[in-house]
Order: C-alpha cells, then structure tokens, then sequence
C-alpha cells in the first residue's frame, strides 16, 4: 500500500439489490470521479462541497456518447471521512453488471482496486479508528 493511491471497490454485497455502491478514497478520488460522473447541473465533483449528494450519469470517457448508468453520487472531503481521505461514494443500480462496469471505469481512470479491509485499514492509520 501507498499512501498516494487512490483505491475503489464495491461497497455493497452482491446479489439481488436496487442500489449498490462502489467507493473511492485516496488524493484522487475526486479527479477520478470528474472524468466518469457527468452532473444534471454540469458542475465537477471537485467544486462539491464536502457531504453533499448530486444526480448524473456515469460515462466512459473513451465513448462520448456512452451512459453507462444513472447515479447518485456523494462528496466527502478529507479529512471528515471515514478514511479521512477524499472519498467519493457511487450509488448505481443494483447487481453484478452495473456495480462492475462503474467499478472498471474508476480502474481505467486512476484507481486501483483496493484489497479487502484496505478501507478499513486506511482509517486505522490516519487515526480515524
């Protein structure tokens, strides 16, 4: 682990859901998510004010046209988060596919896949827990 990655993962179990959550933490988060989240209002995650949530569509980058999905996507500065890092929470449609693709799009774009407890272990060490 480095502290400068920027990681991703599911969130949420898999299996039969509306909702599933895919979740970014690191000093990249919010770059990650001003090249895949496309806003109702047009703004960029990075102007967000921490804890707010806002409504668009995850795109591909390399497909200009592409919808991937329709989310809600909510803001957590450093260092108010669990992880007190940037944390940027995707909630997308449910099931394996939508929560799989969101999550490829964040790998493509700056994340790497965080291995389990990562998130848990990032709070422990910046002294949130």
């Amino acid at each position: 682990m480095q502290a400068n990655d920027t990681i991703a993962a599911i969130a949420t179990g898999l299996g039969d859901s509306g909702i599933g959550i895919v979740r970014l933490s690191g000093p990249g988060a919010l770059n990650v998510a001003d090249k895949i989240f496309s806003a109702k209002d047009k703004r960029r995650p990075s102007q967000y004010k921490t804890y707010t949530l806002h409504y668009g569509w995850i795109k591909d980058p390399a497909d200009k046209d592409g919808i991937v999905d329709e989310v809600l996507l909510t803001i957590m500065h450093a260092p108010r988060s669990y992880t007190r890092e940037d944390v940027v929470e995707i909630n997308c449609h449910g099931g394996l596919v939508a929560m799989r693709r969101v999550l490829d799009l964040t790998l493509e774009n700056g994340c790497r896949l965080s291995r389990p407890g990562e998130f848990t272990m990032r709070a422990f060490l910046n002294g949130r827990i």
